[in-house]
């Protein structure tokens, strides 16, 4: 149900993003591109897609998750805290409880007038399934125009911390496309991110998703999810928006109701230092790429994943990069008799095959230090995973991508 699916935004869009790919994973370095996260919770999923395998789709929801702020994007805006669309009165919501049926009533009355159906809410009580709580809710909301799934979910993230920082920052249209997405600074020190998308990043179908996603100065996230269609997948679009415009999903979210929620939840754990964080792929990438290429787009900050769309006159090239120490673990998964082991113990798997589009192919060479530092890096015969392939082949070779992967300044400053 769409009250439950966008709980995390990335992590549940992600899990249905791996669902799609065909239900069930065999063990193929191709999805390497285990790779293509970065940064804060993605590097959790990084080891679980490197075990488990996927298809290079995976590596376009991973990045999806890959946000990228853009220099002077952030705006000041005077917007309400509390995000009344109607007259309709509101349910008492203490900072101590909150009940299913408040969540419910709570996000029914801050939604202009119109008919509600198949409604759903998640409190801040645990449950036997859920230990930690996922205060949610989620309807069909209908005022006139075409029914429209709608959701909330609400928590809480260390201020300033990794989490903070992702919900505050517009997707990278390298791996995710959409039409609009503007980050706003409101009056009392919050940042809300208003996306406006697809459900399907390659647009198989026109079921748009459009999200607004708040984080306070003081760590409470609320994350507020609409579609133009009664479900997010698997139901016909039903009008050609979603019913909430940007400035309307803002002041939905940064109703001051979500705000008690969120002060009903434990505080957040603090972050752990994440392995990798003192690495520079993107730096390194730039640095290692042979002569002749040039860079039309690159991904904006360092860490252990980064990209390079390149043109050597031919045509445009997307190659990927993500670099990760202590995977010694998941060896035994990644590479097999079939792999090249070196004098020093590095193991090298080389794959080629088909990339996510029409015609497109994906290259990739996978290295592994014997101390488990792993480089794996991919090329594509196209500038962006979501396109047709815009040339024959990638404009690296074989050979020179895995001269790159070996040499040994990936590791020069770690």
């Amino acid at each position: 149900m769409f009250a439950d699916q966008h709980k995390d935004p990335f992590e549940e869009r992600l899990a249905t993003a791996l669902h799609e790919t065909g239900g069930g994973f065999d063990t193929d370095r191709t999805a390497l591109a285990a790779g293509g996260t970065a940064r804060g919770r993605r590097k959790r999923f990084v080891r679980r897609a490197a075990v488990a395998g996927g298809t290079a789709s995976v590596v376009l929801a991973c990045v999806g998750g890959a946000l990228v702020l853009r220099p002077g994007g952030t705006a000041t805006e005077a917007v309400p805290s509390s995000a009344t669309a109607s007259a309709k009165p509101k349910p008492s919501v203490t900072a101590t409880h909150v009940t299913d049926e408040q969540m419910i009533e709570t996000l029914k009355n801050l939604l202009p007038k119109g008919d509600f159906n198949e409604e759903r809410g998640q409190g801040t009580e645990p449950t036997d399934k859920l230990k930690v709580p996922a205060p949610s809710a989620g309807l069909v909301f209908d005022d006139g125009a075409g029914a429209a799934a709608i959701g909330v979910s609400v928590g809480r993230v260390q201020p300033g911390g990794t989490e903070a920082r992702q919900a505050a920052q517009c997707p990278d249209r390298v791996y995710i496309p959409y039409d609009a997405c503007r980050t706003s600074r409101l009056a009392d020190g919050s940042v809300v991110t208003v996306l406006q998308g697809y459900e399907y990043p390659d647009r198989r179908v026109d079921t748009k998703f459009w999200s607004a996603e708040l984080v306070t100065p003081t760590g409470q996230h609320i994350t507020v999810s609409e579609w133009n269609a009664a479900a997010e997948k698997d139901k016909p679009v039903t009008r050609t928006d979603p019913p909430l415009n940007p400035a309307e999903l803002t002041r939905l979210a940064a109703a001051k109701e979500w705000r008690t929620v969120a002060n009903a939840l434990p505080e957040p754990q603090p972050e752990p230092e994440l392995p990798g964080s003192d690495l520079h792929a993107r730096t390194d990438l730039l640095a290692l790429l042979p002569k002749g290429l040039k860079v039309t787009d690159k991904s904006s900050d360092d860490g252990d994943f980064a990209y390079a769309v390149v043109d050597d006159g031919k045509g445009r090239s997307m190659v990927q990069v993500n670099v990760q120490p202590d995977m010694l673990d998941v060896a035994g998964d990644l590479f097999d008799s079939s792999s090249e082991t070196l004098p020093d113990g590095t193991r090298v798997a080389v794959s080629q095959g088909p990339g996510d589009k029409v015609h497109q192919v994906m290259w990739t060479v996978d290295t592994m230090r014997a101390d488990g530092r792993r480089v794996v890096i991919s090329a594509f015969n196209a500038g962006t995973q979501n396109e047709p392939a815009t040339r024959e082949t990638p404009a690296l070779t074989i050979a020179q991508m895995r001269e790159m992967a070996l040499d040994a300044r990936w590791w020069s400053g770690s």
